[in-house]
């Protein structure tokens, strides 16, 4: 009989689960070619312009394993794949649940799949390097250029964390895509603007820029949650404003879409 102590059985890794609202896949929207797309639950800005308040609260969301949702982007693989897309991680804010934001792209990526990451930055430093090592592009939302513009469109966030988040993005040589969600009366302002595009324009990684026209498609959803529309009575910007604002970012030699 052997004098050996029993060996421990060694404890299975737990089961990391995450706050999925819902995901889909689009083109040309969410990053590069035809995308999936995981929309995860739970943020902590309240934006003005908000077309989502259904994903604010991580409760909206059901909870999902990475498993799953790997299943579920593997069904995609070849379609994307051929497409010239990928997997894209969104919100909410993906970052709000970095393990789990984390792992999904690591494994995507391992499956050879593009993998991007929509988020404000505003948590950025939430975000490991293991995590932008298995992501491919950054899909940054610039709220503002100013920190009293930031609070104004945001509510509860601070325009610092989204630079420094950029500036590492940058200095890792992660691709990005900046977007800028551009709202009459709240982000237009030409100095305004000026700020967001001097920066972009100091960070070699930025590819191109994105000027969002604001628009009040989501606004049934505030109705539905019984919340009022902060900008209801705001109209969507004119092609006047949409072309000044887009000039000023290809004037410090960005590439606007």
């Amino acid at each position: 009989m052997s004098g050996r102590p029993p060996v421990a059985p060694v404890a299975a890794p737990p089961v990391l689960r995450g706050a999925v609202h819902s995901w889909d896949t689009s083109v040309g929207v969410d990053g590069p070619g035809t995308r999936f797309v995981v929309f995860l639950a739970g943020c902590p800005l309240r934006c003005r312009y908000c077309h989502s308040p259904d994903t604010w609260y991580g409760r909206s969301g059901r909870r999902r394993t990475v498993d799953e949702m790997v299943a579920l982007a593997t069904r995609y693989r070849r379609f994307v794949a051929v497409a010239g897309g990928g997997v894209t991680v969104s919100g909410g804010e993906p970052l709000l649940q970095p393990a789990f934001t984390g792992e999904l792209l690591r494994r995507c990526h391992a499956l050879g799949l593009h993998t991007a990451l929509d988020t404000s930055g505003f948590l950025g430093d939430r975000a490991d390097e293991a995590l932008l090592d298995a992501t491919d592009l950054v899909l940054l939302d610039v709220k503002a250029g100013s920190p009293a513009t930031y609070r104004r469109v945001t509510g509860t966030g601070r325009l610092a964390p989204t630079l420094r988040f950029a500036r590492r993005l940058a200095d890792r040589g992660t691709p990005m895509w900046i977007r800028y969600v551009l709202v009459p009366g709240l982000t237009d302002a030409p100095d305004e603007v000026a700020r967001v595009a001097d920066a972009a324009a100091g960070l070699a990684t930025v590819e191109r820029v994105e000027v969002l026209p604001f628009h009040r498609l989501g606004a049934h959803k505030y109705a539905e949650l019984g919340l009022a529309f902060p900008l209801a009575d705001t109209a969507p910007p004119d092609p006047e404003l949409l072309a000044r604002v887009r000039g000023q970012f290809a004037d410090r030699g960005l590439t606007v879409t």
